[in-house]
């Protein structure tokens, strides 16, 4: 075990030792750490729906070039330009494999997409920790209580 180990160990055991002698802290850092959990799910959220408009306009983009290719080869056919028709239909088979792939990977970052907000909805609806006390709250409530008993007692 390098030093590094021993002390990140040693590190933990004091972490542990203080969250167990102090339960309030310990429902902070859970709260903490969802918090930051739910700020990164929520980037990957955005970056997602970024790379998925970016696959949308290229899709748009390849479809618009698919057509003009596909007017080039009708052209090239019609006017008996075999080879360069030939060429076209191998460019224009070329741009629909190239769609085909981002099709596919348009529908992994849908799936990504549904995960992560799968993850952020199981994260939202998890119960959350009571709150540590306030020394302040609890004793005006106990005052509260105690004026209040008062007041029965006098009212019999």
């Amino acid at each position: 075990m390098s030093w590094l180990d021993e002390l990140e160990a040693q590190l933990d055991q004091q972490l542990a030792a203080f969250l167990a002698a102090n339960p309030s802290q310990e429902a902070l850092l859970g709260e903490q750490e969802a918090r930051d959990s739910q700020a990164r799910l929520v980037g990957q959220r955005r970056q997602l729906q970024r790379q998925a408009e970016q696959e949308r306009q290229a899709l748009l983009q390849l479809a618009n070039e698919i057509r003009c290719w596909q007017e080039r080869l009708a052209k090239a056919r019609s006017a008996g330009a075999t080879s360069l028709a030939e060429r076209a239909e191998a460019h224009q088979q070329g741009l629909m494999d190239q769609g085909r792939q981002r099709w596919q990977h348009l529908g992994e970052l849908g799936v990504s997409f549904a995960a992560v907000e799968r993850d952020i909805r199981d994260l939202e609806s998890r119960p959350h920790p009571p709150r540590a006390s306030n020394l302040e709250q609890d004793w005006a409530a106990f005052e509260a209580e105690q004026a209040l008993e008062q007041l029965r007692r006098q009212t019999h």
